[in-house]
């Protein structure tokens, strides 16, 4: 008999790790592979197949929680499952080691995939410490990029496998094709940064190398698309350097993609990344790429793409100097189909399934 697989995923955001979560969980679920999830955020119900057994906290409202409470609740819920079904296997997008110590103390397999490079949290020794001890409990892993691998596999002694993010391609030009409000002037330089307004990204970065093109007399736009606890900051720091005409704060747009594909040079700035949808999708949608060079996926994702720059990280002089240079050549080479083709949703998706379905006989 085929056990039953459990989705973890206690909080469910607006970043590239749902976008995953929404293409595969969907996919299993039309390709024989009996599928729950548990999260605490049951507003994201309609987001799936409505085959999938979506499990959450019914009689507790958590839009305004954080992660930890969510994890508390859905790890309870976890457990239940567990308790009722026993032939289950776990599959972990979040809370990885909560759920593997859970998991493990009641007798099933668990598979993780790990969503961020480990420097994110080097500075944490203790963390780091229960990580690796924890990690090798668990009975499969998996990573997003080539080098994500490496250093999981350097730092914790364990074997991942690595397998791309998904992208439903299709669906990105059908949305990106949608009539949006038109936030850029005609003949300035369209500047785009999309992503969580948090420490990990870094737009402080970003904000300091747009007031080196102000004071050097270059007429450009920058849109920031996201939401977070910096919010503030950000915009205090931009009004106090005379850059509110020159910077938009737009806020969370579920459906970016009208706006990137206005844009002439998408610009990522993080500290750490896992493998980030971000770059292939600002690619796809025609923009010039400029990114921080951060562990572990941006160099792998650009290495070998013509209409893509590299900065240091934190290095906002850098990131100006690489913004001015491309501004003076916004034309886009062609990209060679299969940098896409290995993207592909249906095919990245069936590398899951091929590989979750080991675990589920």
């Amino acid at each position: 008999m085929r056990k039953e697989l459990i989705i973890f995923n206690p909080s469910i955001e607006d970043g590239g790790v749902e976008k995953n979560l929404f293409l595969i969980s969907n996919y299993f679920v039309n390709h024989d592979i009996k599928t729950s999830i548990i999260s605490a955020d049951g507003n994201k119900k309609n987001e799936f197949d409505r085959k999938i057994n979506f499990i959450f906290p019914k009689n507790t409202n958590f839009q305004n929680s954080g992660r930890y409470k969510k994890y508390f609740y859905c790890l309870l819920l976890l457990a239940k499952r567990i308790f009722l079904v026993r032939n289950v296997v776990v599959f972990s997008f979040q809370a990885n080691i909560y759920s593997t110590i859970l998991s493990k103390f009641l007798g099933a397999k668990i598979i993780v995939r790990m969503n961020t490079a480990p420097q994110g949290w080097k500075h944490n020794f203790i963390k780091k410490k229960i990580y690796k001890y924890f990690i090798k409990k668990a009975d499969g892993i998996i990573v997003n990029s080539k080098i994500f691998q490496k250093e999981v596999k350097k730092r914790f002694n364990v074997k991942p496998i690595f397998i791309n993010n998904p992208f439903d391609f299709k669906k990105i030009k059908k949305l990106s094709d949608l009539r949006s409000k038109n936030f850029y002037n005609s003949n300035t330089l369209k500047l785009i940064t999309v992503g969580r307004l948090n420490e990990q990204k870094d737009h402080l970065t970003i904000l300091k190398s747009m007031k080196i093109l102000n004071n050097a007399k270059i007429n450009f736009q920058l849109l920031v698309i996201g939401k977070g606890n910096f919010e503030n900051f950000l915009k205090s720091y931009t009004k106090n350097n005379n850059l509110s005409k020159k910077v938009k704060f737009l806020g969370y747009k579920k459906n970016p993609y009208p706006f990137m594909n206005k844009s002439q040079i998408f610009i990522l700035s993080s500290l750490y990344e896992g493998s980030p949808n971000v770059l292939i999708e600002a690619l796809f949608l025609k923009n010039k790429v400029i990114s921080s060079n951060c562990p572990t996926g941006p160099r792998e994702i650009l290495m070998r793409e013509k209409n893509s720059l590299m900065f240091k990280i934190r290095d906002h002089k850098d990131l100006a100097k690489k913004i001015i240079f491309m501004s003076n050549n916004l034309s886009v080479k062609k990209i060679n189909k299969t940098f896409f083709k290995k993207y592909d949703n249906k095919f990245i998706c069936n590398k899951y399934k091929n590989y979750i379905n080991k675990f589920l006989i």
